[in-house]
């Protein structure tokens, strides 16, 4: 897959400088583009482009796109002062050597979809404040939940002070021995804690939450704890998602 980003960003991404400096070896004519000076900033560059800063080739980080399903007790960062399990101590050692993140969160007790990735540009287009990414998740309610609630739960609900957006919601199944009931639930946002909060706010707390798709991305075939890498037809359509 062909990606075209800006020169600066690609040699700040490398490491070896920040992009302000990245600019100005840029303007000092000391970076080469397939064997030609550039000094114009803005200039794009593929990842097929070959780079040199002062004439030593640029080598640039493999990008990593990464599908994990998360098991419940473990912490959505890349390391935790209590010293707890977090998606990057789990994850198999030859993936351990990349500055890997998760892109966005997933709560402490909630299982499910996560992306893992060093795309820094890709994290911000899939949960940044203009994305629509669809984020599906499967939710355990107390209680036996009723067509109003489900209808506020549409509509959207302020919680935070701030109205939520529109969502799918679908009422799955009631459980009227142990007075619960099994909801799905599609958001286009991912506010911090926004579907216990929201169910909350309906009188029907969380129980047990779990995340079953990400955009185009779901768990079939990946069993609890484990991690594959995307294929490329993933990672296109996932890009063509953060786009909209």
């Amino acid at each position: 897959m062909i990606i075209v980003e800006r020169l600066q960003k690609v040699i700040a991404q490398s490491g070896i400088v920040s992009r302000r400096k990245a600019e100005e070896l840029i303007q000092l004519g000391r970076v080469k583009v397939n064997g030609e000076v550039v000094t114009a900033l803005g200039t794009k560059v593929s990842n097929e482009d070959f780079i040199e800063v002062d004439g030593v080739p640029l080598v640039r980080e493999e990008k990593i796109y990464l599908l994990m399903n998360k098991p419940r007790g473990v912490i959505s960062s890349t390391k935790d002062e209590k010293q707890r399990k977090t998606v990057i101590s789990i994850l198999p050692e030859e993936y351990q050597k990349y500055r890997l993140f998760p892109v966005g969160r997933l709560d402490y007790d909630t299982k499910g979809v996560i992306l893992l990735t060093n795309d820094g540009e890709l994290m911000n287009r899939l949960i940044g404040p203009q994305s629509n990414v669809e984020k599906e998740y499967l939710a355990r309610v107390d209680g036996i939940i009723n067509s109003k609630s489900i209808n506020r739960l549409a509509r959207g609900i302020e919680i935070d002070g701030v109205k939520t957006r529109p969502a799918k919601v679908k009422l799955e199944s009631i459980d009227r021995k142990h007075k619960s009931s099994l909801v799905r639930i599609v958001l286009t946002e991912g506010r911090y804690h926004q579907v216990k909060k929201m169910f909350l706010e309906v009188g029907h707390p969380v129980k047990r939450l779990s995340r079953v798709r990400f955009g185009n991305l779901t768990l079939e075939g990946l069993p609890e704890g484990s991690v594959r890498p995307l294929a490329i037809h993933e990672l296109k359509q996932l890009y063509a998602l953060s786009l909209k």
